[in-house]
């Protein structure tokens, strides 16, 4: 790609691409091409000058070889676009609201007396359909009042303020289908999907392709904890497929050849071969819309109650306006009051506050699926850990290796690669990792492996039963037991680690030491969540409780569960919630997707399974545990800046209609002050929201 520099600063450059336009397709392929960059830390493209800024880390080299590097026939063959482009959203929106402006200016300056009467009169009518609808289905809505005081002023002769009143109205109802169209747009990416390559079965086996080139009629291998990034029909295999993000179903659902699956959902378990109906999962963004569209489920209460409320207010508007009527015998005056209604600010304010809080925490490299949701992160008491991953950098390393029973040392490390290397597993990669740095090969020699989430694996080798996994799973549920004369040496295992358990047939065989260290930031982390108004921090593990134990001291959690399987952990959130207590879980992996969707909020590591993302209500890239205090430091700006909302729409709208009654406002005065602070309290929305400040020893990121 050809660009000139036009300015640069250490970090920080800005380019001019050598081409006279660039089309919104080429601007979207360019965004998504930058924010992939591992060297980018912002991009922004301007599509109307062809410029670029970047911000970036490295070296400046490094980033002009990149951009030179860059081809839009290769950007085009590799990046799946959204179906809907939030780039064209805006411009069109745009375009609408300069040229309403536009055309109200040239009417006014340039039409005569007669015809503008004339076109205001035109206007007038759907503002009167719509009241005369509302009241002949007897309610008293926003619509009433809108249709009356047009109508009045129309009555009147001041065609100038009904002029006025509609022209405002009209641009606020524009602003709030761009801001609602806007909010839906960013929820529908937030959820979209961030799979980029599929396995593609091919006669020569199966190949990992990006997902650009997968076309329908394509067959793609899709296994346990993966996302289906594809709608398509079930050739071969079975899995159970988790569709929560979809249909909001918490049931997983089995499927079979025939059945047919959806992009966006995920396999909870097994495996099957898919062929595609419809490539790069487009069609889910339209499947997302229409559900956001039908439910309300993902506003906040906030937002709910903004509109209850606005609608709630109409008949003590009505009210007003008649007793200043029969007061002063005035009809200006209880115009004036009729001028004013709560809806606009109320319906508007309080979706723009949420966006601007979602759009917030995109930039800290947070998603929320919903505002509902920074709700309940600012309203949660309690907050639920799962241990690896999470607390942890889930890079486990092999610190040790047991042998029990007379085994070999060396031997039994092969054995346990053998088998973990089927399954992309944190501690399963560690124990392939480990055998390959001793040097030891293990080629294949057992029978099929059997996986079972959150306990173990089985498999067969020269006619015994092998088994590796929890201990739970392998003393308790498989009945295998410590060879005699070694228990003391089993109660000695170190506790600082986590442990895997191999038994072959019903004696264990070995153990192996798992070491998975602690997050830096962990303990500074959970005490500035305190400071923020969390009561209670519980860690979930399948780990023994010793080492459970001790890594609960080490990182300061209040509480903690060992030897948890994945039905414990959604059971002991939902025994908090039956507590009234409202509850966060951080997890990342399959056996965490119960626990996820049990919470109040699920966040899940970007990093972790797909089916944790897919299921989880908010999604950090898990670059520091700060994004929770974030997080939360968002949602609480977030829930005070609604409640200045309400208080400046109610205080500010009920001192007009005060001014309205006493004859201080004319009608005209009014509304116009009500259109202006209903766009001062949205541009306020959109404003940075204020954080609670924390100070920590060392917390240099709050």
């Amino acid at each position: 790609m050809n660009a000139t520099i036009l300015h640069e600063s250490r970090g920080r450059i800005r380019l001019r691409l050598k081409q006279k336009q660039m089309s919104l397709r080429q601007a979207d392929l360019l965004q998504e091409w930058l924010d992939r960059q591992t060297w980018v830390q912002q991009a922004t493209v301007h599509e109307r000058t062809c410029c670029v800024i970047v911000r970036y880390r490295g070296t400046r080299e490094q980033v002009l070889d990149a951009i030179r590097q860059f081809s839009w026939q290769q950007a085009d063959r590799s990046i799946t676009l959204p179906a809907h482009s939030s780039r064209q959203l805006n411009r069109d929106f745009e375009e609408k609201l300069v040229g309403k402006v536009l055309c109200k200016a040239a009417c006014t300056l340039f039409l005569p007396s007669p015809l503008r009467i004339a076109r205001i009169v035109w206007q007038m009518i759907p503002f009167l359909r719509r009241g005369i609808g509302c009241m002949l289905r007897r309610q008293l809505k926003v619509e009433v009042l809108d249709a009356l005081s047009i109508g009045i002023s129309a009555f009147r002769r001041d065609f100038g303020t009904a002029g006025a009143v509609m022209f405002l109205l009209e641009v606020g109802e524009l602003l709030e289908e761009w801001t609602r169209k806007k909010s839906v747009e960013d929820l529908a990416r937030c959820m979209a999907l961030g799979t980029d390559r599929v396995w593609l079965h091919t006669p020569d086996g199966d190949i990992l392709t990006p997902i650009a080139q997968i076309v329908p009629g394509d067959q793609v291998v899709i296994r346990a904890g993966g996302v289906i990034p594809v709608d398509g029909l079930v050739l071969e295999g079975e899995a159970t497929v988790n569709q929560a993000s979809l249909t909001g179903e918490s049931i997983p659902v089995a499927k079979h050849a025939g059945s047919l699956v959806y992009a966006g959902t995920a396999v909870e378990e097994g495996e099957c071969l898919v062929e595609v109906r419809q490539a790069s999962g487009q069609s889910r963004y339209d499947q997302i819309v229409s559900m956001i569209e039908r439910s309300e489920q993902m506003k906040s209460a906030a937002e709910n109650k903004a509109v209850h409320l606005s609608d709630r207010l109409v008949p003590y508007t009505f009210a007003g306006s008649l007793l200043s009527l029969a007061l002063t015998r005035n009809p200006a005056r209880a115009l004036s009051v009729l001028m004013v209604d709560f809806s606009c600010a109320l319906k508007l304010a309080m979706p723009l506050a949420v966006l601007s809080a979602m759009r917030e925490a995109g930039s800290e490299h947070i998603t929320v699926k919903g505002g509902k949701f920074l709700e309940a992160v600012a309203q949660a008491d309690t907050i639920v850990f799962d241990k690896t991953g999470t607390l942890t950098h889930a890079c486990p390393q092999v610190a040790q290796v047991i042998p029990f029973g007379g085994t070999d040392e060396q031997e039994m490390l092969r054995l346990a690669a053998c088998l973990e290397e089927h399954f992309p597993h944190s501690m399963a990669n560690a124990v392939v990792e480990e055998a390959k740095r001793r040097g030891l090969t293990h080629e294949e020699f057992h029978s099929k492996v059997e996986y079972l989430v959150a306990h173990g694996i089985v498999s067969t080798v020269n006619g015994e039963r092998v088994r590796i996994g929890s201990a739970h799973f392998i003393f308790e549920d498989e009945g295998c037991v410590i060879p005699k004369g070694e228990q003391e040496r089993f109660d000695a295992l170190p506790a600082a680690y986590s442990h895997l358990y191999l038994a072959v047939g019903q004696q264990l065989a070995a153990v192996i030491c798992i070491s998975d260290p602690l997050r830096a930031e962990a303990r500074d982390v959970l005490s500035a969540l305190r400071a923020l108004g969390i009561s209670q921090t519980v860690m979930l593990t399948g780990d023994s409780r010793r080492t459970a134990a001790a890594i609960a001291s080490e990182v300061g959690v209040d509480t903690f569960r060992a030897e948890v399987l994945p039905a414990d952990k959604a059971q002991f959130i939902a025994e908090l919630r039956a507590a009234g207590h409202t509850v966060l879980m951080v997890g990342d992996g399959i056996n965490d997707s119960p626990a996820l969707s049990e919470a109040d909020a699920g966040i899940a590591i970007r990093d972790g399974a797909a089916i944790a993302r897919e299921i989880a209500d908010i999604t950090l890239s898990a670059e520091s545990l700060w994004e929770l205090v974030k997080l939360r430091q968002i949602a609480v700006g977030l829930m005070a800046r609604i409640r200045s909302n309400y208080r400046f729409v109610i205080g500010f709208n009920g001192t007009l209609i005060a001014l309205g009654v006493a004859g201080i406002l004319s009608p005209a005065a009014s509304a116009a002050l009500h259109n202006l602070s209903t766009l001062g309290v949205s541009l306020r929305s959109m404003q940075s929201l204020p954080k609670p400040k924390i100070v920590l020893p060392g917390a240099e990121n709050t």
